[in-house]
């Protein structure tokens, strides 16, 4: 009986990992073939990615793009991680009377969605592009400041937060160091994992975002990779051999970032500190 059911549970997961991966595996195998393949459905690897990275190249300015993706990513995943960061810590090791209002009141903010601040936040940044035309539509800043920290992130750090050995601080508060000294000297280490967690997400989702880029950047030159290849598909016969190539490039930098930190990310969702 527990053969059987040994048995029965490898079936079953294998099953699922390979629901799991077959999209994965159908982008690389489409990446191969021509546009009429992938839509007569062929599951097997072609010869012709390098053609479709040429007529990719021909038709889009990728380097361009990339760059431009990268840059917003980074940027991004820096300043949340320390904003995040900055403000979990204290709303958990300081001690104020309207502390869990405000933390409250942060929380709540998750229940709006972002789709209901567009409006908004595009007419706040079209009426401050006189004053601050650094910081006005379709520019970098405009797409960043929105949304290079969330109210997830800070809860995030929060709740790790509240493992954190308090004896750390204290005897750095013996050693004579200031508030921002522990912050950066102790705590930052010890929360490495946290930190690599919270990293891969914000980063994967800045790297894949749409919907805001696509309203506050207006010109070729400003576009990301999701951005253009939204435009691959819009024509009225896309190839999708080209597609799937693109995807592919794109998926390449969110696939190595977790990848190579896997196993702290693995370790900051489950709360260990280091």
């Amino acid at each position: 009986m527990g053969k059987l059911k040994r048995t029965f549970t490898y079936v079953f997961l294998s099953v699922v990992s390979l629901v799991s991966i077959f999209p994965f595996l159908w982008m690389l195998v489409s990446a191969t073939n021509k546009s009429v393949d992938v839509t007569k459905g062929k599951l097997t690897f072609g010869t012709y990615l390098i053609d479709n990275f040429k007529k990719l190249s021909d038709t889009i300015d990728l380097g361009t793009a990339f760059w431009n993706s990268a840059k917003i990513s980074i940027i991004t995943t820096v300043l949340a991680l320390l904003v995040a960061s900055l403000a979990g810590y204290g709303f958990e090791i300081f001690r104020t009377k309207s502390k869990d209002i405000v933390f409250n009141i942060l929380l709540m903010s998750m229940m709006i969605p972002f789709a209901a601040l567009m409006v908004p936040l595009f007419k706040m940044f079209a009426s401050i592009a006189g004053t601050f035309p650094g910081l006005g539509v379709n520019t970098l800043p405009a797409v960043i400041l929105p949304t290079f920290t969330t109210a997830f992130l800070i809860f995030f750090f929060r709740q790790s937060t509240k493992m954190f050995p308090r004896e750390l601080l204290e005897a750095g508060r013996i050693d004579g160091l200031r508030e921002l000294g522990l912050f950066f000297r102790i705590y930052m280490p010890t929360m490495k994992t946290t930190y690599a967690a919270a990293g891969i997400i914000t980063f994967m989702s800045s790297w894949n975002s749409y919907l805001w880029p696509l309203i506050v950047l207006q010109t070729p030159e400003k576009k990301t990779i999701p951005l253009l290849i939204s435009n691959l598909g819009s024509s009225y016969s896309p190839d999708y051999g080209v597609i799937m190539t693109a995807v592919v490039i794109s998926t390449i930098p969110t696939a190595l970032v977790f990848f190579l930190m896997q196993k702290h990310f693995v370790a900051g969702m489950t709360g260990s500190v280091k």
